[in-house]
């Protein structure tokens, strides 16, 4: 695929062929109607739209709720669904697919649910959307009162996109590099982009049938210490090359940091950046939104610890503005949250959310500076990312990727350097120890340099692997900052 990759629009007659080749990789592909389906979208209501609740909550300034949930048998995932639409007060619902379906091992999957249907628990830590097909899926559709949104991890997710956009579902995660680099080790990018270029074109697809399917790029990516320009720089990609195939609805998506400055400055950037670029691709037609990522890293123990990290990503979705934010539970230290814990999580958020509506984050030279900080480190990843690629992002964004160019931390995949090293400065914003082959100017290098040497001189110690390390673990143990006990 390699130099023949392309950000150009796939023709849909031409990819009828490959459609075909997907849809009968499994035996519920088959059951694939995009007429049927497209008729089955028109008639539902617009409250169970995903895009549309978005841009309501867009214009009118709210910061919508959304879990993640998934189990596999069907009956057990709906009364779940029920549950955290009912009792956690859910805006948005989600339905979070199994891992062995993100590997596209759907014998296994079938397996795995026909066990958890016996044993009368989920063997799965999901909810395995191909197995079940168009119209279990369906069934989801037709019995919630909330718009529900596809989340997964899947380098290859072509069929799993066909299955639950025909089954009524109106958004999808994911992208080519977002589920590639953090969730995938030996994938080639140029691989998962066409085959979520597929994804795109088939949303794309639906838009010019009158259907409008929300698309959202996963923010966080590994969600460990990730600063905003690396992730901002993915999420711009990933929106062009979303819209390059006809795609008209997208939330672009941050993961929490913990310095509340930086977040909002981040929240902030986020839209800027993906409108600027798009209107140099002569794209106007777009609506973006934004989610923001409750902590993605480890978590107390202590439940009411706990609810204090919860707390503090809400706040900061909602005076960051965020039009929705995806919520933790107390029980993230513990393995896959109990319903109850779920629902919890759901509306103590909410209850921050709403108590903070109104207020506005007060504008002060910090906020303007991160900003800045932010807005010319993305650009820089993205202007060379560009000239890689000689005007094309698709080849831009392979070749930015094997220059280091843009270089997630703790990535598995070996198509991504692994050469950039974040902490923590003194204020608890993500810095860089080391920033590998990221095309800064010297005068950002030196802003860096400085923020790090400035907590060296408060810890007494040099900045070094070591507060890296101790950063991973120190809201686990009850801080933002890992200062030496």
């Amino acid at each position: 695929m390699g130099e023949r990759l392309t950000h150009d629009k796939l023709d849909w007659n031409e990819l009828q062929e490959e459609r075909q080749q997907v849809l009968v990789s499994w035996p519920t592909g088959q059951d694939v109607d995009v007429d049927e389906a497209v008729a089955f979208h028109k008639q539902l209501p617009a409250d169970l739209n995903f895009a549309q609740c978005l841009s309501r909550a867009k214009t009118e300034g709210r910061t919508l709720a959304q879990p993640r949930a998934g189990v596999a048998d069907l009956n057990s995932h709906l009364q779940l669904l029920l549950y955290l639409q009912d009792e956690g007060e859910a805006d948005l619902l989600p339905t979070t697919i199994d891992s062995y379906t993100r590997q596209n091992r759907y014998e296994e999957a079938e397996k795995a649910l026909a066990e958890s249907v016996r044993e009368g628990r989920s063997l799965l830590n999901g909810f395995p959307a191909v197995n079940h097909g168009v119209a279990s899926c369906r069934r989801l559709v037709e019995s919630v009162s909330r718009p529900l949104q596809v989340r997964h991890g899947t380098p290859d997710a072509r069929l799993l996109a066909e299955i639950t956009l025909a089954a009524g579902f109106t958004a999808f995660e994911g992208g080519g590099i977002s589920y590639n680099i953090p969730y995938a080790k030996r994938v080639p990018l140029e691989e998962s982009i066409r085959h979520w270029q597929y994804v795109d074109r088939l949303v794309g697809f639906y838009e010019e049938q009158g259907v409008t399917i929300n698309r959202e790029p996963f923010g966080p990516l590994t969600g460990t210490l990730v600063a905003p320009c690396i992730s901002h720089a993915v999420a711009v990609i990933e929106a062009v090359l979303a819209a390059k195939q006809g795609v008209k609805n997208i939330t672009l998506g941050y993961g929490q940091c913990g310095n509340v400055i930086q977040d909002v400055a981040a929240l902030q950037t986020l839209t800027i950046l993906a409108e600027e670029y798009l209107r140099a691709e002569n794209i106007y037609d777009v609506e973006i939104t934004t989610v923001f990522h409750q902590w993605m890293g480890g978590f107390p123990k202590d439940e009411a610890k706990a609810y204090g990290v919860i707390a503090l990503g809400s706040a900061t979705a909602a005076l960051g503005k965020a039009t929705k934010v995806i919520v933790k539970t107390t029980h993230e230290a513990l393995g896959i949250p109990t319903k109850e814990a779920n629902a919890q999580g759901i509306r103590a958020t909410k209850q921050v959310l709403n108590m903070l509506q109104d207020q506005v984050f007060p504008e002060n030279p910090c906020l303007a500076e991160e900003r800045d900080i932010i807005l010319q480190e993305t650009r820089a990843i993205l202007n060379r990312t560009l000239e890689l690629g000689e005007g094309d992002w698709a080849l831009g964004a392979v070749r930015a990727f094997a220059a280091g160019v843009i270089d997630v931390p703790f990535a598995p995949s070996t198509f991504n350097l692994g050469r950039t090293m974040p902490a923590r400065d003194n204020e608890g914003a993500v810095r860089f120890l080391h920033w590998g082959n990221l095309p800064f100017p010297k005068e950002i290098q030196d802003f860096h340099r400085a923020k790090l040497a400035e907590r060296g001189k408060a810890e007494r110690r040099a900045p070094s692997f070591q507060m890296v390390i101790d950063d991973i673990y120190a809201v686990g143990q009850g801080r933002l900052v890992g200062r030496p006990r």
